[in-house]
């Protein structure tokens, strides 16, 4: 019998108008366009500027493009997760309303939460589900408005983030196409450098968080980025190794775009040239949960059947890891 593999067979993706570039940035903070490109590579990113809309507006966007472009009937769709790290609200799911409002109906759907490797942990979601036999289209979106969480009078995080979703459809596959390996790690010990301190159970929201501006995202820059450019680097090189796979058989790289010199370092511990890297950091900043469905809709006009890419994230927690996956159309 033919092994059932869970493949990508449509992207989608949203991104807002508003664009908030390095020059505008210059006017809020106490930095300059050179200082900014020379240590992150990003010259522009988005921000969600529509009142009273959060991410699932982004999410919904992104999966409303995915099903245009493949003209799906959203009744079809089994399971629509929602990869992000800033949830419209507490408790209620975004998934779920999400799915209601495209449509999806006869789904059941759930948020997946792993900061900056939402997505690539939900890629391994998505794909068990396929190869259970039990479900046949998974929706798989990834969307965040980090522009709600950014201190924008912090200088080291509010250059990095950006606003933005993507969506991925995952179907059965007899090709041997699709999802082939994973390799995903995660460690405690980075909550101490990469985190929100308030809102949550630990401290809830007080008139105190709030005066403290305990509701933003904190980072230990130097910290994440030695942890980050390490970890994914190592990642990507054990699936390649796993796999048998030389850079030469490698048609793409597919890194979360956190920041360009750690995509790099990436890039060089593979041997993979600079060519086969696929980079939108540029023009989206991080778009945490994002970045990878984005990159595929950038590419997805150079992408072809049997193309292999390995995925490689790392995110706050720790969370990181690689996936190998081989491009279904």
């Amino acid at each position: 019998m033919t092994k059932k593999t869970a493949a990508i067979t449509a992207v989608g993706a949203y991104l807002p108008d508003f664009i908030l570039t390095n020059q505008l940035l210059e006017t809020m903070v106490d930095t300059n366009d050179e200082w900014i490109t020379s240590r992150t590579g990003i010259k522009e990113r988005r921000i969600l500027k529509k009142e009273g809309e959060g991410t699932s507006y982004l999410a919904i966007k992104a999966a409303q493009d995915l099903l245009q472009k493949q003209n799906l009937d959203p009744l079809e769709i089994d399971l629509v997760l929602v990869a992000t790290a800033t949830p419209d609200m507490m408790v209620a799911s975004t998934a779920a309303y999400v799915a209601s409002e495209i449509g999806a109906t006869n789904a059941f759907s759930y948020d997946l939460q792993a900061a900056c490797s939402s997505f690539l942990y939900g890629m391994s979601t998505a794909s068990s589900y396929i190869e259970s036999g039990r479900y046949k289209k998974v929706l798989l979106i990834g969307a965040d408005k980090m522009s709600s969480i950014i201190d924008y009078t912090d200088r080291t995080t509010c250059i990095i983030f950006g606003d933005g979703a993507g969506a991925v459809l995952f179907e059965p596959n007899e090709e041997g196409l699709g999802l082939q390996d994973e390799y995903l790690r995660s460690d405690g010990i980075g909550r101490n450098f990469l985190k929100m301190d308030a809102g949550g159970s630990i401290l809830p929201a007080s008139e105190e968080t709030v005066k403290n501006r305990q509701h933003y995202v904190f980072q230990d820059g130097k910290s994440v980025f030695k942890f980050a450019v390490s970890n994914m680097a190592d990642v990507s090189g054990k699936i390649m190794e796993r796999n048998n796979l030389s850079h030469d058989d490698v048609q793409w790289l597919v890194p979360h775009q956190a920041n360009k010199r750690i995509i790099d370092a990436t890039a060089r511990r593979m041997g993979v040239e600079d060519s086969k890297v696929m980079m939108n950091i540029h023009r989206y900043g991080n778009t945490t949960s994002a970045t990878l469905p984005l990159l595929l809709a950038d590419y997805e006009n150079q992408l072809n059947k049997g193309d292999n890419l390995v995925f490689a994230a790392f995110g706050g927690g720790f969370t990181w890891g690689s996936i190998y996956l081989k491009w279904a159309y």
